[in-house]
């Protein structure tokens, strides 16, 4: 008797599943449906018309709990779509327009703030974008069209501090500013079709420190500011070597012999040459050089491996393993340039 029960539970439950997921003659979806994975769990649930989702339609974790819920108002076209995490949290809300982001969607995170407001149009970019951090700060804002920025941009970097600037068809164009916290300019430039162009600036303190000039995203030159103790602007480009002179000071080695004695540090020069053009020669003495004043690694009188630069500087380097690397490095560069 109890096995006969058994059975016709489990044939009630069939002919139940049947009623539910029809397909007609066409091959089409009909009906209310409810989908299952191997051990029974539902993955969705909901009503077809001819094939098309319609009304409500929910899917789930394999614990039970609601994954996703689209309610549409287009059979099969188009729908409200809301994602949630496994504990019921909303993360996620938008519309679907034939399975494409479209409209306004908002991103969320577990604890509800919202993290993100996004523009779409049929699944593209489309519109403003704006993101905000965990306390609820705006972080970031654009404008996009057709997947590429366009239009003005603005970025927080800290509390105060932020940077923008105007994309046209997903290049930068015009003037880009930058503010630190103090709400003074740090950082400005121009840009043509995505490049650098024409003068680009930086400031330390709100003090100019850093003059470029550029030329369709080719750097024409750099001058940077020294202090010795009064006020000297110069050309990264006649700079050979910079030394530092104790703890407060730095040497700089102009190409033509002249020596500077500057005030600021040297990680602050360092800083204001950039990386581009100067290398650690001698880490232990922390002495950089222009790539251009580096001929080759020779030998003294004893044998030794010397640094061989031009101009002549007043002291001599004797290379470390990483400086000898370095070195090799730099004449590999070299020959690809010359092929």
């Amino acid at each position: 008797m109890k096995y006969r029960l058994i059975i016709l539970i489990l044939l009630c439950l069939g002919f139940a599943c049947a009623a539910q997921n029809k397909i007609d003659n066409k091959g089409r979806r009909q009906g209310h449906w409810i989908k299952t994975d191997k051990d029974g769990s539902r993955i969705f649930e909901g009503d077809f018309v001819d094939g098309k989702e319609t009304g409500t339609f929910n899917y789930y974790y394999p614990n039970g709990t609601l994954k996703i819920r689209n309610t549409y108002t287009d059979p099969g076209r188009f729908c409200k779509h809301q994602a949630y995490d496994e504990k019921g949290h909303l993360l996620a809300e938008g519309y679907y327009n034939q399975k494409n982001r479209d409209s306004v969607w908002h991103i969320y995170n577990e604890e509800g703030r919202l993290l993100k407001i996004a523009s779409y149009r049929m699944g593209i970019k489309e519109g403003a974008h704006i993101i905000f951090s965990a306390e609820g700060d705006t972080v970031e804002i654009s404008t996009w069209k057709d997947n590429r920025r366009h239009g003005r941009w603005w970025k927080r970097l800290g509390k105060r501090a932020y940077i923008c600037g105007n994309y046209v068809e997903g290049l930068m164009q015009g003037r880009l500013v930058e503010y630190d916290d103090q709400g003074r300019l740090s950082r400005e430039g121009y840009f043509k079709d995505g490049a650098k162009n024409g003068k680009y600036r930086y400031y330390e303190n709100g003090q100019l420190t850093v003059d470029e000039t550029w030329q369709d995203g080719i750097m024409a030159d750099r001058k940077i500011l020294l202090h010795t103790p009064g006020e000297w602007w110069q050309s990264i480009y006649n700079i050979a070597y910079m030394v530092p002179k104790g703890s407060n000071g730095t040497l700089v080695y102009l190409n033509d012999g002249t020596k500077l004695t500057c005030t600021d540090t040297p990680d602050i020069i360092n800083e204001r040459v950039g990386h581009e053009h100067f290398v650690l020669i001698d880490q232990k003495n922390r002495v950089m050089a222009n790539t251009s004043a580096i001929v080759r690694i020779g030998h003294d009188e004893d044998g030794r491996a010397i640094l061989e630069l031009d101009p002549k500087p007043p002291f001599t380097i004797f290379p470390d393993d990483d400086c000898i690397k370095m070195i090799r490095s730099l004449q590999r560069l070299d020959e690809l340039d010359k092929d």
